[in-house]
């Protein structure tokens, strides 16, 4: 059993619990708090309370995360790019279109379920859903992936990222013609509130989240970017595009889908970098923008 301890802010008063809890912990959804709360396991004040109960200002907020069930997640042969791996940790590069980790509507197919055919060894912290699973991608999104194999390693890399000590390296194609040749986007992202299967920039219930970004080409309609990710939100790359107004190419959620050919959005995770959780090393991987993506530009040249 873990245990979660959050206060209220001024901002959420006579918000609903779960809507708080869920924009809080953007893994956790409202029906899952729900639930929580019918098993009276969301304590607030030391008191249990109401599925419908809203925030006060300072409400101390405990909750008590049962271990998750054991669930059947296939292992299932795949053929991964595995670009490093040794006792403790693994990089592996995710293709476009791949979930990372089983979710509804998801059981198989996914990333996790071909990492526990490939090795046995990875992290429990995450649970039984998501073994080893440090940080993720978006489905669409392709790239360079860590993953720990036991819990010293995970607790490490997770450590790193808090730290803003290692480094996520991005190659993007957006929208329009970009006239900076580089900047940072610093902006506060948190649950659209009109739809929250989006992300947004906004001051309500927000994290900050900082991204810096480098033109490498200019294009007739589109730009060819690196963004280095400073924090890491849930689809912050694409918010932040969408934010300064050059939304990522082919992305469904956050701008035009079907301008280019390209199933999802134009993005790719290519340099990957952090501390070896055992030895301490600075080692750092890259791989390549997939093919579809290297059409893109050959056609955006011809374009041209």
């Amino acid at each position: 059993m873990n245990k979660f301890e959050y206060t209220v802010t001024t901002e959420q008063v006579g918000t609903r619990i779960d809507k708080v809890l869920s924009e809080v912990q953007d893994d956790w959804s409202r029906s899952q708090i729900q639930n929580w709360i019918k098993e009276k396991q969301v304590i607030v004040n030391h008191n249990p309370i109401k599925s419908n109960y809203k925030c006060q200002n300072g409400d101390m907020i405990e909750i008590e995360i049962p271990e998750p069930q054991e669930l059947d997640v296939v292992p299932e042969e795949m053929n991964l790019d595995i670009v490093y791996e040794d006792s403790d940790v693994l990089v592996v590069n995710k293709p476009r279109g791949m979930v990372v980790h089983p979710a509804p509507g998801h059981h198989s197919g996914t990333l996790v379920n071909g990492l526990m055919a490939h090795c046995k060894d990875l992290s429990g912290i995450n649970g039984v859903l998501r073994p080893g699973i440090v940080h993720r991608i978006d489905k669409d999104t392709s790239g360079l992936l860590m993953v720990a194999k036991n819990d010293m390693a995970h607790e490490s890399l997770v450590d790193q990222l808090k730290a803003k000590t290692t480094t996520r390296i991005y190659k993007a194609i957006v929208h329009g013609v970009m006239p900076h040749d580089h900047g940072t986007i610093d902006a506060p992202i948190g649950r659209d509130k009109s739809d929250r299967q989006k992300m947004t920039v906004t001051d309500d219930n927000s994290r900050n989240a900082v991204t810096h970004f480098n033109v490498i080409k200019r294009y007739k309609d589109f730009t060819f970017v690196e963004c280095q990710l400073e924090t890491g939100r849930t689809h912050q790359i694409r918010v932040h595009m969408k934010y300064i107004g050059f939304p990522l190419a082919g992305d469904p959620k956050y701008g035009p889908s079907k301008t280019l050919p390209i199933e999802g959005q134009a993005l790719h995770a290519q340099t990957l970098g952090f501390e070896h959780p055992r030895t301490g090393e600075y080692m750092e991987f890259e791989r390549e923008i997939p093919l579809d993506m290297v059409e893109l530009l050959d056609l955006l040249d011809k374009r041209s």
